[in-house]
């Protein structure tokens, strides 16, 4: 009986400073580390307007409605652009109601950017990522829609095409994926340029 106390004791206290150690002191250690080390990154790299208000995060897409701002990729997280409940469209090649939406989803994207029946539309233009919020679109697909928001702004086009050239992240490590636009930092750059400048 003896023996059975003392060995339940020690069980017990190591539980316990297994508990302090692994769900107070770690996480602790590494929730400071972030914060000393990468701070934009470990709180959730929010994009904040000169004025002190948060437009969002430059790693999860939102959607843009108006024809003056560039869109997005489309979405399939929650019920579209829901960051808690990313997810892609989950249909397979094979499937018709993908080929459904994707048919449907180039003609309205050529509807929408004033594109010919024939015109080549960017795969990123009208099929959701893995999560449903990827920031980034293609460059291409950034070239198509610059003309359509160009002319909404009243801004020349080479000042639009400038700014996609400001808001393209390169490669991962200068060789993984490719070049993309983020929408968010491409659109609030935007929003800085008076209409007809």
């Amino acid at each position: 009986m003896k023996t059975l106390l003392s060995e339940l004791r020690t069980s017990l206290l190591l539980t316990f400073v297994f508990v302090v150690l692994l769900c107070g002191v770690y996480p602790l250690a590494v929730w400071a580390g972030a914060q000393v080390l990468f701070p934009a990154k470990a709180n959730g790299s929010l994009v904040v307007d000169p004025d002190g208000s948060v437009r969002g995060s430059a790693f999860l897409a939102q959607n843009f409605s108006s024809g003056k701002y560039f869109q997005p990729r489309p979405s399939a997280a929650g019920t579209g652009f829901d960051a808690s409940n990313s997810g892609g469209t989950n249909l397979g090649p094979t499937s018709q109601k993908l080929a459904d939406n994707i048919k449907a989803a180039v003609a309205a994207y050529r509807a929408a950017n004033g594109l010919g029946s024939e015109e080549s539309v960017p795969a990123d233009a009208v099929t959701s990522s893995g999560s449903g919020l990827d920031p980034h679109i293609s460059l291409a697909n950034a070239e198509l829609q610059a003309p359509r928001v160009a002319r909404a702004r009243g801004l020349p086009l080479s000042k639009v095409r400038a700014l996609i050239n400001q808001s393209t992240a390169g490669q991962d490590l200068g060789i993984l994926g490719e070049s993309g636009v983020n929408v968010l930092l491409l659109n609030l750059a935007l929003d800085q340029i008076p209409s007809g400048k």
